[in-house]
């Protein structure tokens, strides 16, 4: 009985709805993938409380989604609208997570705890603080906003760093209006609301009338934005329940990227392969720069991809990677994500930064729960080394030349 529970389940995100015998909600949950989350709680102990509810499972529905992120903000509203037993017992009002947009000239999108709301628009209750806070890193990046207080607006003397990543639309030095901002912010709203059809064609509508007033800038820009929402890179929110241990996980196909040089000269970048967690030699590639003079990793880095994915199925023999893993951070995680964006491409980027002890490593970009913190060092180990190793040697060949 408990296999035929989970055995029609698709391997896609959406979110699970775990009834009685009398058909009640006990528990609604979203996954990554819902057969492998959802027979998760059949093969696997539990603490008392959990164990008592998979006792009482007597049906479990589903709503596919596109992706984690959207069943998450599914997940949430569907909480909110049945109060299932098992999702608010043993929780008051204070500990639960909210999205809240505030009521301002520029709106702010906040994370709030508790039900107290001030004038604005609220969306939740969200279970995992980690999750939530990832979600709108993604959505951040897609749509930015301001965090800046509402005096604030138009007064900074320079541009502040969010502005620099693209995070924040210019509300701090007045470039974007208050109506162009709130259509932004309309969009993150529906968003929350479920709705990105509605979104994609607002999208489609002001892109075409940008094309025909010859603004291309901004039709790319409104491109990007649908190619984003379509292409989530939502990796992040997938947690580590969801993954059992004891076999590899991961993504079957791992390429790790490096850049080699001395202050630009006998620049070079290797691109290694890890396979079902372990190298897969026959398949590195090196690369000697062309186009970028002086010391520039980042552009350096965006020609190595570019040329790596002009190779791309059936024909190349390149297979696609499942992840994608940078030496470096932000700059390097955007310049791989708008090469992917060029071609076309959803696929997960990781960027790894060393502390300043060169001891500790710190994750930027979408990161997969299911991917442990040494696979992915030992992937950037090798890369560093395959490279360096080129470049030591393309190095030698023109001093002897």
């Amino acid at each position: 009985m408990e296999t035929n529970l989970y055995s029609d389940l698709p391997s896609s995100p959406g979110v699970y709805l775990m009834r009685d015998a009398g058909k009640r909600l006990l528990y609604i949950g979203k996954a990554a993938n819902l057969k492998r989350r959802v027979s998760s709680y059949f093969l696997r102990p539990h603490d008392a409380r959990i164990g008592r509810m998979v006792g009482e499972i007597h049906r479990i529905d589903y709503l596919p989604t596109d992706t984690t992120l959207e069943a998450l903000i599914l997940e949430a509203s569907l909480i909110k609208k049945y109060s299932p037993p098992y999702n608010i017992k043993d929780k008051d009002d204070k500990s639960f997570l909210y999205v809240e947009i505030t009521a301002e000239k520029f709106p702010r999108v906040l994370l709030v705890r508790g039900k107290n709301a001030r004038a604005g628009r609220r969306f939740g209750p969200f279970t995992s603080a980690s999750n939530i806070r990832e979600a709108l890193k993604i959505i951040r990046r897609i749509f930015p906003w301001s965090i800046h207080s509402p005096n604030s607006a138009g007064t900074f003397k320079r541009s502040c760093f969010d502005y620099e990543l693209g995070l924040c639309p210019g509300v701090c030095i007045g470039v974007i209006s208050a109506t162009d901002y709130r259509r932004n912010i309309r969009n993150i709203i529906l968003l929350f609301e479920g709705k990105k059809k509605a979104i994609l064609r607002s999208l489609t509508r002001a892109m075409n009338i940008a094309s025909a007033k010859l603004d291309f800038e901004q039709a790319a820009r409104l491109r990007r934005q649908m190619f984003s929402l379509q292409h989530v890179e939502d990796t992040a929110l997938v947690g580590g329940d969801e993954f059992p241990a004891g076999r590899w996980q991961g993504p079957t196909r791992i390429e790790g990227y490096d850049i080699s040089n001395i202050s630009g000269t006998s620049a070079v970048g290797s691109m290694i392969v890890f396979t079902g967690g372990k190298p897969d030699k026959a398949s590195y590639r090196k690369f000697k720069i062309r186009t970028i003079r002086g010391a520039n990793d980042v552009g350096m880095l965006r020609e190595v991809l570019r040329r790596r994915f002009r190779h791309t199925p059936p024909e190349s023999g390149w297979p696609l990677p499942e992840l994608i893993l940078v030496d470096g951070g932000l700059g390097q995680v955007n310049a791989a994500r708008g090469v992917l964006a060029e071609a076309g491409l959803k696929i997960p980027v990781v960027g790894m930064i060393k502390g300043p002890k060169r001891k500790e490593t710190k994750l930027v970009g979408s990161s997969s729960g299911n991917i442990d913190i040494k696979t992915l060092t030992r992937v950037r180990d090798e890369a560093h080394r395959f490279a360096i190793g080129y470049h030591k040697r393309l190095r030698s060949a023109n001093l002897i030349g």
